[in-house]
């Protein structure tokens, strides 16, 4: 980039940072993030399947995408991530808020070009995504990976926010006689729902019963 953004926080400050290994952290609980960049004088912001490999982001798409050959040719562009963890119920509606985690990294996305390389990030993807399914996979034909752009993006001038904890409430309304407090939320796997045209009896695999 000809220039770094501005990462100052400018309010409440006390949730932001720039913890290279909280970033990690957020990034490798995501298994999507959202990618902003400007074309043509229009702002797009698109989910993208991701993964962390080291101080990388790893993204991929297809070639014919406008935002993949956008980014490929050096397009400034800004990744998103945000858990949301809980809502937080203050005795006002100015004081409730919610828990999250989140991450935002600026820069410039390079192209993987070795094929090596390349192979090695696109199994990342997968085994983020779902942790013991690369191994029973057929390996990618010739085709699939012509097809496909894998690209990494630095993690280097980035900055995450996070909020924990019960709601904020001024002293005064604490003498109020309203419920106050935190709704946790997570994110739960729901059961396997096997193919329509699955033309086998098999039995779900472990990594399903893991996941």
């Amino acid at each position: 980039m000809s220039r770094h953004p501005d990462t100052t926080h400018r309010r409440e400050k006390e949730r932001g940072g720039k913890d290279f290994k909280l970033a990690c952290a957020i990034l490798d609980d995501a298994r999507i993030g959202h990618v902003g960049f400007t074309l043509q004088g229009f702002p797009y912001v698109v989910p993208m399947a991701c993964a962390r490999d080291g101080d990388q982001l790893l993204l991929h798409g297809s070639v014919a995408s406008r935002l993949v050959k956008g980014l490929a040719g050096g397009l400034n562009c800004c990744v998103t991530v945000t858990h949301l963890d809980g809502i937080v119920l203050a005795r006002s509606a100015f004081h409730s808020s919610m828990n999250y985690r989140s991450v935002m990294i600026f820069g410039q996305a390079e192209r993987v070009q070795d094929p090596d390389l390349k192979q090695a990030g696109l199994d990342r993807l997968v085994e983020h995504l779902i942790p013991g399914r690369l191994r029973e996979l057929r390996p990618s034909s010739r085709k699939e990976l012509s097809a496909t752009h894998l690209l990494s993006l630095p993690i280097r001038v980035f900055t995450t926010k996070v909020r924990t904890g019960p709601p904020s409430d001024p002293k005064p309304d604490l003498d109020l006689a309203l419920w106050a407090g935190v709704v946790p939320l997570r994110q739960v796997p729901g059961p396997p729902e096997a193919a329509p045209d699955l033309r086998f009896d098999l039995p779900e695999p472990d990594y399903l019963s893991r996941l």
